[in-house]
């Protein structure tokens, strides 16, 4: 997993929810880098990198109660929710979408999860 890009923790478990920093689609060895192919391709690597910290503190994606998606270019909605369908059965999570000028490294999105996930 890559290193946050700021300083932050990538998530935190307060009581019965797990909570994830916003994530963007970073390659997971190596470099910080952002997989290549824009908002589409990053929001899955971003969903894929969150499920490995979601899992770490016990909770999976079918969990999430809450997200947001940040996009500076939201002419990339309609590509992110197929992305989106990908990962999240229903009934699927809340979500707002926001755009926004700009993300860290230059990303094409990013997304925020909460799950509810209590201890065994």
């Amino acid at each position: 997993m890559s290193a946050p890009v700021g300083p932050y923790s990538p998530s935190r478990r307060a009581g019965d929810f797990v909570i994830l920093s916003g994530q963007l689609g970073l390659v997971p060895e190596g470099p910080t880098q952002l997989v290549e192919g824009g908002a589409p391709a990053e929001l899955r690597q971003a969903l894929v990198n969150a499920t490995a910290l979601l899992e770490a503190e016990g909770a999976k994606l079918s969990d999430v109660v809450k997200a947001t998606v940040f996009l500076p270019d939201l002419a990339d909605f309609a590509a992110c929710n197929e992305v989106w369908m990908e990962f999240f059965d229903a009934p699927r999570p809340t979500r707002s979408t926001i755009g926004v000028a700009a993300l860290p490294l230059g990303a094409h999105a990013e997304v925020e999860l909460w799950a509810f996930a209590p201890r065994g």
